[in-house]
């Protein structure tokens, strides 16, 4: 019987159980496509990460949701980061992942901070307010400015909310967001859920909180979103919202699962080259895959 290794890994904290956990499994590329499809679903996590070999980096990474394959997302990468360097599979201040948003470079601190660089934003379509509020019950008006699909790998509807009042009353109506995700495109692919974002942290230490809202099966919420996180920088700093480039973000507070980001948006507002979005990762348990 083959048998996959694999991690169990809350990235954007340092505190088991914090943040938000991905399963990280080492099957060199052996795992069909439905089998990683049903792996992810049993685990109940928003998303797992299969590693293998590559030809153009030092290690391959895939990610799962429950339903679909995607070509990138922000805590998995960290979490396969930290367990891959646990495990010794690569080491170093430096590395390259190979994923289906392109080779993503890594940088580990000292202190154990994992840095990707994710890619230049494609800013997409303007979507009206009244639209994106529909989906998460809430109205026009508690939303500013313009909502923006922006991807930085993976995209989503950047969405600002005026405070933290109105971040904390949205609710997912699976209805509206299920014909808002057929409507709504990036080069005619759907798009993610919109990504809440408030100016102002959840603690003293923070300069902007957040929230996704997931539509089933995954999980109702998302604890920590680091692929959203760079978008969400990206439309900020472009759109003139943050007065700096480098700032930290929060997000899963009110799930007891708080998560935090050092982000920073590299060129000028108009010509942005990448996003740095940087974070720690906590091994929780480890295990085996006997499919």
């Amino acid at each position: 019987m083959a048998v996959y290794p694999f991690d169990w890994v809350d990235a954007f904290t340092d505190t088991a159980f914090g943040g938000n956990g991905c399963a990280v499994v080492y099957d060199d590329g052996a795992l069909d496509t439905q089998t990683c499809l049903k792996f992810t679903r049993e685990t109940g996590l928003v998303e797992c990460t299969f590693i293998g070999p590559s030809d153009v980096a030092d290690l391959r990474v895939r990610y799962f949701f429950p339903t679909h394959e995607i070509p990138f997302a922000g805590h998995p990468t960290i979490a396969s980061v930290a367990s891959a360097l646990s495990r010794g599979r690569v080491s170093g201040a430096s590395l390259t992942l190979e994923t289906g948003a392109g080779v993503i470079p890594i940088e580990v601190s000292p202190e154990g901070w994992i840095t990707m660089t994710q890619n230049a934003p494609i800013f997409g379509q303007s979507v009206p307010s009244e639209l994106v509020a529909g989906t998460v019950g809430l109205s026009a008006n508690d939303i500013v400015g313009a909502p923006q699909v922006v991807s930085t790998g993976l995209p989503f509807v950047v969405t600002v909310v005026r405070d933290h009042t109105a971040l904390r009353r949205a609710k997912v109506d699976v209805a509206a967001l299920t014909a808002f995700q057929e409507q709504v495109r990036l080069d005619g692919a759907p798009v993610m859920e919109p990504y809440l974002v408030s100016l102002g942290g959840a603690t003293a230490a923070g300069d902007t909180f957040s929230r996704l809202l997931l539509l089933p099966p995954s999980p109702p919420e998302d604890p920590f979103t680091g692929s959203a996180t760079g978008c969400a920088a990206a439309y900020l700093w472009h759109h003139g919202l943050i007065d700096t480039p480098a700032y930290v973000a929060q997000q899963g507070h009110d799930m007891g699962r708080p998560g935090e980001a050092r982000v920073e948006v590299l060129g000028p507002r108009d010509a942005i080259t990448g996003v740095r979005v940087s974070g720690q990762g906590r091994i929780v348990m480890r295990g085996e895959m006997l499919p």
